[in-house]
Order: structure tokens, then C-alpha cells, then sequence
């Protein structure tokens, strides 16, 4: 069964944002090629029923086996050594992301506690949009009364927008909750009265 966001994408989606963006060819609309999603060992790493406790997480908040990332060097301050178990990492594409994406936008992220949103600051240059969450137990599939411990997790959003404007076009699509950082705001109401200060003086 095709998922229900990967079908609002082709239905809907492409259309709204052909007139968003004025865009009359079809194959130049920004698309959501990958979700990269990665959550921090730390000294647990070297723990096996920990890590298998972490795997078993985040696991069922995927829907993917993930793989086991390594530090690359030792680092004294993290107690870190070279070759070490660092963190775990999921790639989701096609189906999975999709089904990804809906519950972390309808369910998870709503669950966050005073929870206003995700800042417009996420962007990269390339298109990607990061933020981070502090407690894993946000996705309905983990059993609070199970975890040992809350742990953090990042997820990365791959698309193939060419600007951070088509990014978050693309995200709001998807019912991101992102908003306009304030200080954006504050530039854009100083524009918009000086524009009528012109206007009266003209």
C-alpha cells in the first residue's frame, strides 16, 4: 500500500508548489531525496544490552535496522577512543520516509512539551534541513516504561531544493511546524515603516 504522504505529494504537493514557485516544468520542483537520522552512544556504546536496548529504540521508530557509526579518533575530553562505538545511524528513502515523515509531523513532534515549533535556521546551503530532538520518547512506538534511558537524536531532511527558501517551501508542504525566526520579523516591519516614511516624505 503506497503511502498516504508519498500520494498528497504527487496529488497535491508538486501542484502547490509549480504555483508557489513559479515553476511551469514538473521535474524542477524540489523533492525529499533521504532522511538521515543518527542518535548519540556516548559511554553507553561499549555497553552490548544498552546498545541493543538503543538499536531495539530506534528500530521501531524507523521502521530500519540501523547501522553502528565508530569514532574516527580518540577524544579524552569524551572518553572516546579510535574504532569505538559512537552512535547508530538510519537512512530511510521511498516508502519508509514517507511513513517517517507522517508520524513525526502529525504525532511525534506535537507530543514535545511546550513545544513552538522548528526554527527556519535548520538550512544548509545544499538544500538540507537539521534539528534536533532531545527525547526519543516522543514517537508512540517506545514504551516509556521500558527505556532505561532518554536519549537525544538528529535528524537530517536531503532535498535537491536549490535555495533554503525552496527548502522550507518544500518542508511547510509536509505540514513542517517551521517558523520565521524573530529577528527576520523585526527586519521586515522595520522595512515595510521605513517604506511609508518614504512615501510620506515623497
Amino acid at each position: 500500500m503506497t503511502p498516504r504522504l508519498k500520494d498528497k505529494y504527487k496529488n497535491e504537493i508538486v501542484k502547490n508548489l509549480m504555483s508557489k514557485l513559479n515553476q511551469k516544468n514538473i521535474y524542477s520542483i524540489p523533492k525529499i531525496k533521504k532522511i538521515v537520522v543518527n542518535m548519540g552512544l556516548g559511554a553507553d556504546g561499549a555497553d552490548q544490552k544498552k546498545l541493543k536496548s538503543c538499536i531495539s529504540d530506534i528500530s521501531s521508530i524507523t521502521g530500519q535496522y540501523p547501522i553502528i557509526t565508530k569514532f574516527k579518533k580518540s577524544i579524552s575530553n569524551f572518553k572516546s577512543r579510535k574504532g569505538t562505538n559512537a552512535g547508530l545511524k538510519v537512512t530511510l528513502r521511498n516508502d519508509r520516509m514517507f511513513e517517517f515523515i507522517d508520524r513525526l509531523v502529525n504525532i511525534a513532534l506535537p507530543r514535545i512539551k511546550d513545544f513552538r515549533g522548528l526554527s527556519d535556521k535548520g538550512c544548509d546551503k545544499s538544500g538540507n534541513y537539521s534539528f534536533g530532538i532531545k527525547e526519543h520518547i516522543i514517537f508512540p512506538e517506545i514504551n516509556f516504561d521500558k527505556v532505561e534511558r532518554i536519549r537525544g537524536m538528529d535528524v537530517t531532511i536531503v532535498t535537491d531544493a536549490k535555495t533554503q527558501e525552496e527548502t522550507i517551501s518544500l518542508l511547510k508542504e509536509f505540514n513542517f511546524p517551521i517558523v520565521v525566526s524573530q529577528k527576520k520579523k523585526v527586519k521586515k516591519i522595520e522595512v515595510k515603516e521605513n517604506i511609508k516614511e518614504d512615501n510620506k516624505n515623497g
